[in-house]
């Protein structure tokens, strides 16, 4: 069996065993081996690639390059983690009665068909096939979001279902549209094939793609979380397991902007004008400003870090609306750092919150004295997506910021603006959460914390030096966006 197939195997069986095996105590472990035999699928996955470069597979159903292949690996790894962290997360959980048996059950199997689908979108080659699981992916998450089932939960599962089946219908009739553009110079079944469109994009009708582009933009941009239809991200942020709160903003959002940045590249070709890169760098300038305010206003922890996330996707669309070569690898060291960083700061926030038993950021205090690891874990974290040096967000965000004095001087001073605001913002009350005085007692339960420095040792790893073949990695994946 070769590595895609086991690739995407792992997740659906893993779904299918840990949805018999219900709430037996073992699931958690199960859950986080089949995680780590996907990150290993993943593994080989990635040595083939790098060795022989891109494949298609299934009949051309399926197709894996540098691009995919990189946010595959960044998936496997992150689900993984995320894996380990919620094994003492959810016992706590359990403990404090947020979560029953029958809840177990749907909390493991849909993590792990959650897992799987956003495989299938970043490695099918299929345009349709890729609609159809990030829909599956919506679906698995809005019962992520709503296992609490407080009303609370229950209300931000309903936005959420809401707001990105609107999105996703939106994203549906662009990929019909880009159908219809490509039936008459390609014809037949492989007119969403993604390989064939991106050899025919020159022939494809540009008035049929412009207005593809738009639809797919805003549809697949709901689930990146642009403004002005974010707003069902900070709640399910907020309302959500602090597990399935991480691999949303680490994994979730990364895979939506890939799909448009596929699209992005059969635009650019069609169209020749850069209107599908003046329309990301307008979307992303407006989501970063916006989001950097928001901050200010926000109380709950978790909400606030959620716009954090929608600030850096933002920042992402901005850079890769620019496009070129240094833009397009700053893009995807960002999307690699982001997700890293904001998975290990919803870690620490996990437990912080478990241990007030509140997630309003006034009854956080004095992490350091009652728990140095996940004191530290949280400021260092903040500061790291902070674009604090030495860590991997300042060089990405240096690399963004300077291609943008070069390419688009009047935003510069717009993004240094929001990065002020957002620095201000999250600074100021991550320094009280972590210092002061506290009252509160340890958790029964230790907390899971090597994942936290495991994800910040990677990320500050990434701000000092970035291996030879990562290097690569990134040139080609940079090169194949162009713009």
């Amino acid at each position: 069996m070769d590595a895609l197939t086991l690739l995407l195997a792992m997740p659906l069986a893993g779904g299918l065993t840990l949805g018999a095996l219900g709430h037996r105590r073992v699931a958690q472990d199960i859950n986080a081996l089949f995680s780590l035999a996907t990150l290993l699928a993943a593994a080989a996955l990635t040595a083939r690639v790098m060795g022989e470069g891109p494949f298609e597979a299934w009949g051309e159903w399926f197709f894996v390059d540098a691009l995919n292949v990189f946010l595959v690996t960044l998936t496997a790894f992150v689900g993984f983690t995320t894996a380990l962290f919620s094994r003492p997360y959810m016992r706590v959980e359990c403990d404090h009665g947020k979560m029953t048996p029958g809840r177990m059950r749907l909390y493991h199997s849909m993590y792990q068909l959650f897992t799987g689908m956003m495989l299938v979108a970043l490695t099918t080659n299929n345009l349709g096939i890729l609609w159809v699981a990030m829909e599956a992916a919506t679906l698995t998450t809005v019962l992520l979001v709503s296992v609490y089932r407080t009303a609370a939960s229950l209300e931000a599962a309903w936005k959420y279902f809401i707001l990105c089946g609107v999105g996703i219908a939106q994203a549906l009739f662009g990929t019909i549209l880009i159908y219809l553009a490509a039936e008459r110079s390609i014809g037949g079944s492989d007119a969403l094939l993604w390989t064939h469109l991106s050899t025919a994009k020159a022939l494809l009708d540009p008035q049929v793609l412009t207005l593809a582009f738009v639809f797919l933009l805003i549809g697949y941009g709901t689930k990146v979380g642009l403004v002005p239809v974010h707003n069902w991200l900070p709640d399910a942020h907020a309302e959500g397991p602090t597990p399935i709160s991480a691999v949303l903003s680490g994994l979730l959002l990364n895979v939506a902007l890939y799909a448009v940045l596929r699209v992005k590249v059969l635009a650019d070709g069609a169209l020749q004008n850069g209107l599908p890169g003046h329309m990301m760098v307008g979307f992303g300038l407006l989501t970063v400003l916006a989001a950097a305010f928001f901050l200010m206003r926000q109380k709950d922890v978790k909400r606030m870090f959620a716009y954090s996330s929608i600030e850096h996707m933002g920042l992402m669309t901005f850079a890769f609306g620019m496009g070129g070569a240094v833009a397009n690898f700053a893009g995807l060291l960002h999307m690699t750092v982001h997700a890293l960083i904001k998975s290990a700061i919803f870690f620490a926030v996990g437990h912080a919150a478990q241990k007030a038993g509140s997630q309003a950021m006034e009854d956080i205090r004095g992490l350091l004295k009652l728990s140095p690891t996940v004191g530290w874990g949280l400021m260092l974290g903040s500061l790291a997506i902070l674009g604090m040096p030495p860590f991997g967000v300042f060089a990405s965000e240096f690399l963004i910021l300077t291609s943008a004095m070069q390419s688009l001087p009047w935003a510069t001073p717009v993004l240094l603006v929001a990065l002020g605001v957002a620095f201000a913002a999250i600074f100021s009350r991550v320094q009280a959460m972590v210092f002061g005085d506290t009252e509160l007692r340890p958790l029964a339960h230790p907390p899971a914390l090597l994942p936290v420095f495991i994800h910040l040792g990677l990320g500050l790893m990434l701000g000092l030096y970035i291996p030879p073949f990562q290097t690569a990695w990134y040139r080609q994946a940079a090169a194949m966006l162009g713009g």
